[in-house]
């Protein structure tokens, strides 16, 4: 009677122990990316690494340790209202509120040498009396497309500032960002990244994907959406003007709170025709117009930088790269800097 007494409590023991180890929470399979195609720069005549973009987001998404600090996890929205299939926030942040933890950088701030503009145009364009030679500080953008750089010879002929294609759509990080993004440094440009908005993922997603991707540093230049209709991208969506304008909206809002800067607003003629004039007049504006000075193609618009040749040949970089200018003098241009690293 005590044996059968003492074998009864074991079983139960083993009984309650398997149903405990098989009541925790289930594995979450890991989504599979999506077999989109984006490609928001012009094949250059140059060496291209042979990568995979798609790959290589895959990759850089399950290497976390690729970057010294961990990757942030996403950012929540603050409550929303549907609108179609596009959420809306009720309450848009402040311009420049900062995030609870930034990361600041121990680097001093100094005023960078301004390096006179030496580039050449394979197709130069005479803009007459409204020349971007007049302004004081140009730049470039770049992306895997210009394939191994040399910075510093780069940044010797007139490159103060770049751009660095980091993300498009959902899941496609360039291969080339984190090397570039590092070596940029390095040479003492200033840099920020920009993420290609791809019409058929969320905004929210797209959002969340560049924060993963993109480190938050206290001396980076503002984040930048680059919105445009692009004929070699396999998404062929257009939406309507009002869904474009939600959707850049969640966008940016989650990159502002964040990044703790307002985004800056890249587009093309066609498109700032079709969804953006009269829009997001409280944005910084980085306009594309190769033929002619962006009063004449954007009339009205104040802008922040114009991308005034997409043919520039410059030591450095083999084949051809885009142009830049931003909008001030050299005064200007270290007081906007300076503002963006406080």
């Amino acid at each position: 009677m005590r044996l059968a007494a003492v074998s009864a409590i074991f079983l139960t023991s083993l009984i309650l122990s398997a149903c405990a180890a098989s009541s925790g929470p289930e594995d979450v399979p890991v989504g599979i990316p999506s077999q989109e195609t984006t490609s928001s720069i012009t094949r250059s005549s140059g060496p291209v690494p042979s990568a995979d973009v798609g790959a290589a987001a895959v990759q850089a998404a399950q290497q976390q340790q690729a970057w010294t600090e961990p990757t942030p996890e996403p950012q929540a929205f603050l409550p929303t209202a549907k609108t179609g299939d596009v959420p809306i926030p009720l309450e848009k942040p402040v311009a420049l509120l900062m995030p609870a933890n930034p990361v600041v950088s121990a680097t001093p701030q100094t005023r960078m040498q301004i390096y006179s503009r030496r580039f050449r145009d394979a197709k130069p364009i005479n803009f007459g009396s409204s020349s971007p030679r007049q302004l004081a500080v140009h730049g470039v953008d770049v992306s895997r497309w210009q394939g191994e750089i040399d910075w510093e010879k780069l940044q010797a002929q007139g490159a103060n500032f770049v751009y660095l294609k980091a993300t498009d759509g959902g899941d496609h990080l360039d291969p080339m960002f984190k090397k570039n993004w590092r070596r940029a440094k390095e040479a003492g440009l200033r840099r920020g990244a920009y993420h290609f908005f791809y019409w058929c993922r969320t905004a929210g997603e797209q959002a969340d994907w560049f924060i993963r991707n993109v480190p938050r540093e206290a001396n980076a230049l503002p984040p930048v959406i680059d919105v445009e209709w692009n004929g070699e991208s396999s998404c062929r969506r257009r939406p309507s003007r009002e869904h474009v304008l939600e959707k850049m909206q969640v966008f940016m809002d989650t990159l502002e709170r964040y990044y703790g800067q307002r985004p800056i607003i890249y587009t093309a003629p066609d498109f700032y025709r079709d969804n953006l004039r009269g829009e997001f007049l409280d944005y910084p504006f980085w306009l594309r117009s190769v033929a002619a000075h962006p009063s004449k193609v954007y009339p009205g618009r104040k802008w922040l930088f114009w991308q005034y040749s997409g043919s520039g040949l410059t030591h450095g970089v083999e084949g051809r790269i885009d142009l830049n200018a931003f909008n001030g003098s050299e005064e200007e241009w270290h007081n906007w800097v300076a503002s963006r690293s406080n």
